[in-house]
């Protein structure tokens, strides 16, 4: 009889839960979480690629060195800032984020303007295969940012409206932080990436 009982609690719990919103709740701060990793990927996967860039900069324009200062500062700082899960989780953490991100988004656009100014440079394969790399690493973070948005977007308004909300009081879900709107544009505006013309000669050397 005891186990009858304890049988039917544990399923009266359950449809309460999950008529409460708390399944919901549960499976969207998983969504939030998964793109909020992906979104990190793509930004160390860009970072990765910085030293290269520079590098390979430095070989043709070494005496640009106030650009190639700014970009591995600009790295520098992403690096210091301990982007873990909970961050989602403090706004004041994702704001300086996101103002590292823009910052290196700038430094790295203002890189590949001083590099249209070296026609050698621009030939090189090694500088045209990282400024594809650095294309297509710059769409998927635009891809995995807007998931990560509408899945914060998806889990707040399931939090915040009711009844979900007394359920989320209870168990303390409280509603994430997100990519502040001023920034966004900045954001989303990868560096521009311009082959150019390729028709001067292939450097010999550095």
């Amino acid at each position: 009889m005891r186990k009858l009982l304890i049988a039917l609690f544990l399923s009266v719990s359950a449809v309460s839960l999950s008529g409460c919103g708390y399944n919901t709740m549960q499976a969207q701060d998983e969504a939030v979480t998964a793109g909020w990793s992906e979104v990190l990927n793509q930004y160390q996967r860009r970072a990765d690629l910085v030293p290269n860039l520079v590098n390979t900069v430095k070989g043709y324009a070494a005496h640009e060195r106030d650009i190639l200062v700014q970009v591995t500062e600009a790295r520098a700082k992403v690096g210091r800032i301990q982007a873990t899960p909970d961050l989602v989780n403090d706004p004041a953490a994702l704001e300086k984020f996101q103002a590292a991100q823009v910052e290196l988004s700038g430094a790295l656009s203002r890189l590949l303007v001083v590099a249209e100014n070296y026609p050698n440079l621009k030939a090189d394969a090694s500088f045209r295969d990282l400024q594809a790399q650095l294309e297509g690493t710059e769409n998927r973070i635009t891809v995995a940012r807007n998931r990560y948005i509408k899945s914060v977007q998806g889990y707040n308004t399931t939090v915040r409206t009711f009844p979900n909300n007394l359920t989320a009081m209870v168990f303390g879900m409280k509603p994430k932080a997100n990519f502040a709107v001023e920034n966004e544009k900045a954001i989303a505006a990868p560096p521009k990436v311009d082959f150019g013309d390729t028709a001067a000669p292939a450097p010999t050397g550095y």
